[in-house]
């Protein structure tokens, strides 16, 4: 799934048609019955901004367009009447370039700011005390669950919460209520570093990821992997260096 990094890069590349009246349609019919081209179409754009993992485009008249990408969806800017192949959900069609909005899968139209979200780890105002204290409320979930919840704190994927804590060395499987304030801090205080690092550079190295079954290239342990929590997604973490509770059962 795109975390925040990927959307704050999808947020840049639309940068070029903000300021501009943009013709829309959208030739997917799941993208149509979303109602959101009729609604823009004609209208300027007056800002694009990522928040979390939500895209937010602001049409004038107080119009919000929010794209979430779940597993499949991406955005993409070509030249205007680039000839292409399948049907996207959404074309947003400027003076030079249009922005592709391919696959969805969830394309709304909002008259008010997303209010249930928690601080944009990667937002010009992010305050990692702030953020420290949202976390501490989550105090039953895992520490790796609780990273990932968007209501404390937005932008946090999977890949992230496993990357991020085996920088800082501690466990997905410490309950929130065992890990140190200091620790809270030091681990979004890393999300944000590494994120930044990614959105910057286009890149994101992996060290547990995606790796079960592979040796840790900090201590040569095996990497183990499992599902965490009501979702059920799975965390990546090191056994031999990552400090705190082992997965249950183990």
């Amino acid at each position: 799934m795109p975390e925040g990094d990927a959307l704050h890069r999808a947020a840049r590349r639309l940068q070029p048609l903000v300021g501009q009246r943009l013709e829309a349609e959208s030739p997917n019919p799941r993208g149509l019955v979303t109602g959101v081209a009729e609604r823009v179409d004609g209208r300027m754009l007056e800002s694009v901004e990522a928040v979390g993992k939500h895209l937010l485009l602001r049409f004038e008249g107080g119009l919000i367009v929010r794209s979430h990408l779940r597993m499949t969806g991406r955005w993409r800017v070509e030249p205007r009447g680039t000839r292409r192949t399948g049907l996207p959900w959404l074309v947003l069609r400027g003076d030079a370039l249009e922005g592709v909005l391919w696959n969805g899968p969830v394309l709304t139209l909002e008259t008010r700011l997303l209010r249930r979200l928690g601080p944009d780890v990667l937002g010009d105002a992010f305050d990692v005390v702030e953020a420290t204290a949202r976390v501490r409320g989550a105090g039953d979930l895992y520490l790796g669950e609780a990273l990932q919840d968007q209501r404390l704190v937005a932008g946090i994927g999977n890949m992230w919460m496993a990357e991020v804590l085996w920088e800082v060395s501690l466990s997905p499987w410490s309950r929130v209520r065992d890990v140190r304030d200091a620790e809270l801090r030091l681990s979004l205080t890393a999300a944000r570093r590494l994120m930044r690092a990614a959105l910057d550079s286009g890149r994101s190295g992996r060290a547990v990821y995606r790796r079960a079954g592979r040796p840790c290239r900090r201590c040569g342990t095996i990497i183990r992997s499992r599902g965490q929590g009501d979702a059920n997604r799975t965390a990546y973490w090191c056994p031999g260096c990552q400090a705190g509770a082992a997965a249950p059962g183990e």
